[in-house]
């Protein structure tokens, strides 16, 4: 699936929605007030109808009718979520993925395995435009665990390059435990190169953990094409798993048995109703659940889940390149002149599916857009950053809201 964008692009969207394959998707979705125009879908996207029905069967059949007797197919629904998010949307293997905790607990348990799993090994590598979760659980796993943070300072645009983790790796030969990026950068939208910097990391002898989660769901990941180690991620954003949805874990199959989780819980423990006395962790990714699932997350998120594997990852993408470089030629014709600088990659592959636009007035303007029907999201110091989720997005919706914006940009005193 291909929508041609000219780059010189007219105001008028019609002929790329008419042109959309995608355009039916967005009837799947609860969206009350057509006039508003919802560009913050990488925040927290719009709730499938298919959830809404479901997390009221959840409730009204399952919890009420089934009572305790629901747990014979709940059970299951972390391990059966996680095929279908692995399959359908990461490229991983049966039994790799597991719908479980949140992004920061994940991320914990993982870095601290590959610690554990790197005794002789006192570096950690990271950037310092990664996602700020993962650099705090970093520098307490550092603090805690006696290891070294060696941080790489990339472009603010590009992200962190290949050049720039050789370099790191060749300045700590051998004593790299652990590399750690974000395949898509929540500010810029930048794509790491992630096939390239996994197979640094191996020919350090380092391990490999993404975070995904700027890009399941927007951009093809395939995790067991580019033998990735580790991975997690969230189900709110292009997922549409709602508030609060649980995460996910990726363990590369052959590393599941070697590492160890450090938060052991009954849930995965095999075994489980045996109630036994010591800890032994059931095969695959079950050994890594650790307490009782939040069962009506797990159902809001797997409906979310379905709906983007039906769309095809191939074609979320194609349609995610369309939208962002229509909005980037909005950009240069409508905001650029107003002294806007744009704040993500112009070169569409290496750009995920938001576009961030910078003016040093940006939190102001955030806060006009919103009283005027236009949700974008600002991200300090000074960038306004359009989220286009593919599946509810219209062309429509990024003309409306960029002329919003400009108008706001040009007189400020015009969204008051």
């Amino acid at each position: 699936m291909t929508i041609d964008v000219d780059p010189i692009a007219s105001a008028d969207p019609t002929a790329l929605d008419a042109a959309d394959p995608l355009a039916t998707f967005r009837q799947r979705f609860r969206i009350p007030d057509a006039s508003l125009v919802y560009l913050d879908g990488n925040s927290l996207g719009r709730p499938p109808l298919a959830a809404i029905e479901r997390l009221a069967r959840v409730a009204t059949e399952e919890w009420a009718g089934e009572l305790i007797r629901a747990w014979d197919h709940w059970l299951e629904a972390p391990r059966r979520v996680g095929d279908l998010l692995g399959a359908g949307l990461l490229g991983a293997a049966p039994d790799e993925v597991a719908i479980c905790d949140s992004t920061t607990v994940n991320f914990y348990r993982l870095a601290s395995a590959a610690l554990d799993a790197r005794p002789g090994r006192r570096i950690i590598v990271t950037d310092r435009a990664n996602f700020p979760t993962d650099r705090y659980v970093l520098d307490g796993l550092a603090r805690d665990r006696n290891r070294e943070i060696a941080w790489l300072d990339p472009d603010p645009i590009d992200g962190p390059t290949v050049d720039d983790v050789a370099a790191v790796l060749a300045a700590h030969s051998g004593d790299v435990a652990l590399v750690t990026l974000s395949h898509v950068n929540y500010r810029s939208a930048a794509i790491a190169d992630l096939p390239a910097i996994t197979a640094l990391a191996h020919d350090a002898g380092s391990l490999m953990l993404w975070d995904l989660s700027h890009s399941a769901g927007s951009v093809p990941v395939g995790l067991t094409e580019h033998g990735v180690d580790l991975a997690v991620g969230c189900t709110y954003k292009y997922l549409n798993g709602g508030p609060g949805a649980p995460a996910y874990l990726f363990i590369r199959s052959d590393l599941q048995a070697e590492l160890r989780n450090p938060i052991q819980g009954w849930f995965g423990q095999s075994g489980q109703f045996e109630m036994g006395q010591g800890f032994q962790p059931m095969p695959g990714i079950g050994g890594w659940l650790t307490g009782t699932p939040g069962v009506l997350g797990l159902a809001a998120a797997e409906e979310g889940i379905r709906v983007s594997v039906e769309a095809g990852i191939d074609a979320i993408r194609a349609k995610g390149i369309a939208l962002t470089e229509y909005a980037i030629a909005l950009h240069d014709a409508w905001l650029a002149p107003l002294g806007f600088a744009l704040g993500s990659p112009r070169e569409a592959a290496r750009r995920g599916s938001h576009v961030s636009v910078c003016r040093s007035d940006a939190r102001e303007l955030t806060r006009q857009m919103i009283a005027a029907g236009v949700v974008p999201d600002f991200r300090a110091p000074d960038s306004i950053r359009l989220g286009l989720s593919p599946l509810t997005t219209s062309f429509g919706d990024v003309a409306r809201g960029m002329a919003i914006l400009a108008r706001i940009a040009a007189d400020p005193s015009a969204g008051a």
